[in-house]
């Protein structure tokens, strides 16, 4: 196994590294909760490396490099306890169609496929509203023209929704696994209630959808600048309802330190990986600030 760096800290390890190879070597039943955001098969080329899971031909050769990671999460993760995807659905178009047409790659379903077969259990689906509007300035996107709406509206389809997948080890040893506990002082009936929602929105009371929060505003090139980032909202709504403080938070693309500074904030320790040398390096300098800065409560947290 190549390491190429790697940064410790108190409550935090950082490895630039081949995830695949890194998880691989992770002891059985040593994390708590997993969360992360996997390369969405070729949409975003992240690096020329060989090891790049973005450098893929087809979403097929995705999930056959993608299973190898699945299974050892497996492995690694403690009877009972739960990994979180983020994902999304794709767009193909008329010039990557054998026969000329366009329209989507069930590629949430693709990877939920992945992981049942590897042992996990489906557990829950959470929609991420996103704003078409945005959507539509960002991509230009043939689905979303309101000139396609007025002239032929068999043209267009609609926003892309996002999703939070979560999945479950059910094994032996389920009942030794300390549970996830949370104190009605931190978290009241209320809190729980809008946990238990199957749907995100955009701007809502709870602010945990909104797709701007990101590590990004700390890069000072396009280099540290993160493609795709995983929102700060989603992965701290996770962090908090499955793990406790002081558990081992693992993210495999832990590209610049999003779900790691999430869960330092909030009293866990982490352990990522990442293979791109620059972001390694803008999550060492995030985590080591998330450090510096210590936890909040989660109290605050769960009203906010």
């Amino acid at each position: 196994m190549n390491v190429f760096e790697q940064q410790i800290g108190e409550r935090f390890a950082a490895y630039n590294v081949d995830t695949v190879e890194w998880t691989a070597g992770m002891p059985a039943n040593s994390v708590d909760f997993s969360v992360y955001s996997p390369p969405f098969s070729s949409l975003y080329i992240y690096s020329d490396s060989e090891r790049d899971m973005g450098n893929v031909g087809s979403d097929a050769e995705f999930q056959e490099f993608y299973r190898p990671l699945v299974r050892d999460l497996f492995r690694v993760t403690k009877p009972g306890r739960l990994t979180a995807i983020h994902v999304k659905d794709l767009v193909y178009y008329s010039t990557s169609s054998e026969r000329g047409d366009r329209g989507l790659r069930d590629f949430t379903g693709d990877c939920i496929r992945t992981h049942v077969e590897e042992g996990w259990t489906y557990h829950r689906r959470i929609t991420i509203q996103r704003c078409p509007v945005r959507e539509m300035q960002k991509t230009k996107s043939d689905r979303l023209l309101y000139k396609n709406f007025r002239t032929d509206a068999a043209r267009t389809g609609g926003g892309m929704a996002e999703y939070l997948v979560v999945f479950r080890k059910w094994a032996e040893g389920m009942d030794e696994t300390p549970p996830v506990l949370h104190s009605p002082n931190e978290y009241p009936l209320e809190v729980w209630q809008h946990y238990a929602q199957p749907a995100y929105f955009v701007n809502d009371l709870w602010n945990d959808a909104d797709e701007t929060n990101v590590l990004n505003c700390g890069a000072k090139s396009d280099e540290e600048r993160h493609l795709c980032p995983m929102p700060l909202d989603l992965t701290e709504r996770m962090v908090r309802q499955y793990s406790n403080p002081d558990e081992v938070v693992y993210s495999p693309f832990m590209g610049i330190g999003s779900e790691g500074v999430v869960s330092l904030r909030h009293g866990r320790r982490f352990i990522g990986t990442e293979l791109k040398p620059a972001y390694y390096r803008q999550s060492v300098k995030n985590l080591v600030e998330a450090e510096l800065r210590g936890p909040t409560s989660d109290l605050l947290a769960a009203v906010s």
